[in-house]
């Protein structure tokens, strides 16, 4: 009531009175705007941040696909696709051999080695194989030659483990055609590098793999590290590659990439696709991770030392 009767009061203070009135009116109205300048600036802030940010993001992402030696989409065939790279230094450091040791260094990719109907073939032979144990991570190893198969956390010898039992698991028309790729993928690696194809031998390790999302348990499931082969592997000279799987349909993620100072170039696996490539640090590289599905490949190394050869697998 008293607040009704200040406002209709007469007198000589009431006009004064509406005045301040008015004046406080103004003041509050004047804060409550610079208050909502201030948080309009806050949330512009923000805002330009998350451009910012995303911006970079996406960059990062970009800097993964710099470029695309090979899409699962395209057939190269009959001659491999080849990108040439200066060798690297590390071949200084180990014994030379005439007519091997690489002098012309790079990386290549070809679809005209291996058939789809062998691809599905050895990737069935590699499917038998890894059902008999497998890793608890995402990543699993079959190899012919030593016999060793990822169980659980550590490996087992297939053949001393199971036995006769192999038998049942593998054939040797398997182990033939797993012959007969593995020289067409060596003799194709010594007409695109020039190499007497009779100084290139075979060499450890030589595995099928299989990889999917499954989160990792051990350091042998961390596939997707930056690495050089012939500082990691010191007989290697020439790696290669065979795709079992498809990118894009049998799984996402798990592209091959090239690490160069400008830029990163990938490969995207197809059944039958072999990348092969100079086991120097003239070619850096990853697996991109697994997110979705499985990738078989297999990993074919050769050495130009003949003290680090392997025998191809036979059936005990």
């Amino acid at each position: 009531m008293a607040l009704l009767r200040l406002r209709t009061a007469k007198g000589p203070n009431a006009a004064q009175i509406e005045r301040k009135i008015k004046r406080g009116n103004a003041l509050r109205q004047g804060s409550s705007w610079r208050g909502s300048r201030g948080l309009l600036a806050l949330l512009l802030v923000a805002l330009c941040a998350c451009a910012v940010t995303t911006w970079l993001y996406l960059a990062s992402l970009d800097s993964d696909i710099t470029e695309t030696l090979a899409s699962r989409r395209e057939v190269i065939s009959p001659q491999p696709r080849v990108y040439s790279v200066q060798c690297s230094e590390d071949y200084e450091n180990y014994q030379r051999y005439p007519g091997c040791t690489p002098q012309k260094c790079g990386r290549a990719v070809t679809d005209g080695v291996v058939t789809s109907d062998e691809a599905q073939a050895l990737r069935r032979l590699a499917e038998r194989g890894l059902a008999l144990a497998g890793s608890e991570g995402g990543a699993s190893i079959l190899d012919l030659h030593s016999g060793a198969l990822s169980m659980g956390k550590q490996f087992v010898n297939i053949y001393r483990y199971f036995g006769d039992q192999i038998t049942d698991v593998f054939t040797e028309d398997d182990f033939k055609l797993y012959r007969d790729v593995r020289g067409r993928i060596q003799a194709v690696i010594a007409e695109t590098f020039g190499l007497d194809q009779t100084l290139m031998y075979l060499t450890k390790p030589t595995f099928f793999s299989r990889i999917n999302s499954t989160a990792a348990k051990t350091q042998h499931d961390e596939y997707w590290h930056p690495h050089i082969d012939k500082e990691t592997y010191g007989s290697f000279d020439y790696t290669s590659l065979l795709y079992l799987s498809d990118y894009g349909s049998d799984f996402t993620g798990g592209r091959f990439v090239f690490m160069d100072l400008n830029g990163n170039r990938t490969v995207e696996p197809r059944a039958g696709r072999v990348s092969f490539f100079s086991s120097g640090s003239e070619n850096l590289h990853r697996v991109e991770k697994v997110t979705w599905g499985t990738r078989y490949a297999i990993t074919v190394s050769f050495t130009c030392d003949p003290s680090h050869a392997i025998s191809d697998p036979a059936l005990p």
